[in-house]
């Protein structure tokens, strides 16, 4: 993984700046995409960008939780200023995409187990998706329109989901 100045190529770097937009967003992608080797201030990181100081620091620190990046706090002897070094941490980019890959694959198992205990019934109209319990307090009739709820089948949702688990426990 290649951070900083340098261009981002290949399916793996895809996938790092994928997990990294979704973490920090368009404007944070513009941060790391220039942080350099080097440490710098957030201070400098700000003007060489143009993004307010309160988003390059927010950025830093989710990156930070996330072990993305580091900081070494410097003293300054006359002012008695605290200033902070960041420094990004490509060797940890795989370790937090694995964590992440986990995390999505146990939502999905969940989501899975809910999908196979419950039978569902929709709205003719599309509104909305109800399990049995709530369709049948409802006597079958949609809440929001008035329209019948009829029984839905979803087993291409589990299948769906399955294939999504199987796909990224292979990834892993």
């Amino acid at each position: 993984m290649m951070f900083g100045r340098e261009s981002l190529a290949g399916v793996e770097d895809l996938i790092h700046r994928a997990y990294l937009n979704k973490l920090v967003g368009e404007e944070g992608l513009r941060i790391v995409d220039n942080i350099p080797e080097e440490e710098i201030t957030d201070e400098r990181l700000a003007e060489i960008t143009g993004i307010s100081l309160n988003t390059v620091r927010r950025t830093l620190y989710l990156l930070y939780e996330h072990r993305l990046a580091k900081y070494k706090r410097k003293r300054d002897p006359d002012s008695g200023w605290l200033t902070y070094l960041w420094k990004i941490c490509p060797e940890n980019f795989d370790k937090a995409l694995e964590s992440e890959t986990k995390r999505l694959i146990r939502k999905l198992e969940e989501r899975m187990d809910y999908e196979k205990s419950n039978i569902f019934y929709a709205c003719s109209e599309g509104c909305a998706r109800f399990v049995f319990d709530e369709a049948s307090e409802t006597d079958f009739i949609c809440p929001f329109c008035q329209g019948s709820l009829e029984y839905m089948e979803n087993s291409k949702v589990v299948d769906t989901i399955e294939k999504q688990v199987k796909y990224l426990e292979i990834c892993l």
